[in-house]
């Protein structure tokens, strides 16, 4: 008689644990929207924003906080993401969505030392910000 072994298969997202938990998270977002606030090349797509970040960011954090494997704290909060409808009053072209990687790119070079994980994230968020592309 054998015995049956349950096979467990894992859809979790493991990126919030590697990045450090919810504090690292925080850590990057103010890194980015730094970036954003000082980088010649994101003064467009800083424009598309409050000039106070505060309220963005907190959105931001919960977003990323449930979006990379942790508690379901943006959904809980403001419903499904739906991105592409939510950026829709924004002309985001090639230019906006390569600023936005930019920041993001060098956020995660001042906040992630886990090269592995910042190249997985890389290719995540650039899938992510070519969805969210709406303009030519």
């Amino acid at each position: 008689m054998s015995a049956h072994i349950p096979v467990v298969c894992s859809t979790r997202n493991p990126h919030l644990e590697r990045l450090g938990g919810p504090e690292a998270v925080k850590k990057l977002v103010d890194a980015f929207y730094l970036a954003m606030d000082t980088r010649e090349d994101a003064r467009t797509i800083r424009a598309m924003h409050e000039p106070d970040l505060g309220p963005t960011k907190a959105i931001l954090v919960k977003y990323f906080i449930e979006w990379m494997g942790g508690e379901k704290v943006y959904s809980a909060d403001r419903g499904s993401p739906m991105l592409r409808r939510r950026h829709h009053p924004f002309d985001i072209d090639a230019a906006a969505r390569d600023a936005w990687m930019a920041c993001m790119r060098q956020a995660l070079a001042e906040t992630c030392p886990d090269e592995g994980l910042r190249q997985e994230l890389d290719a995540a968020f650039w899938k992510i910000a070519d969805h969210i592309k709406n303009t030519i």
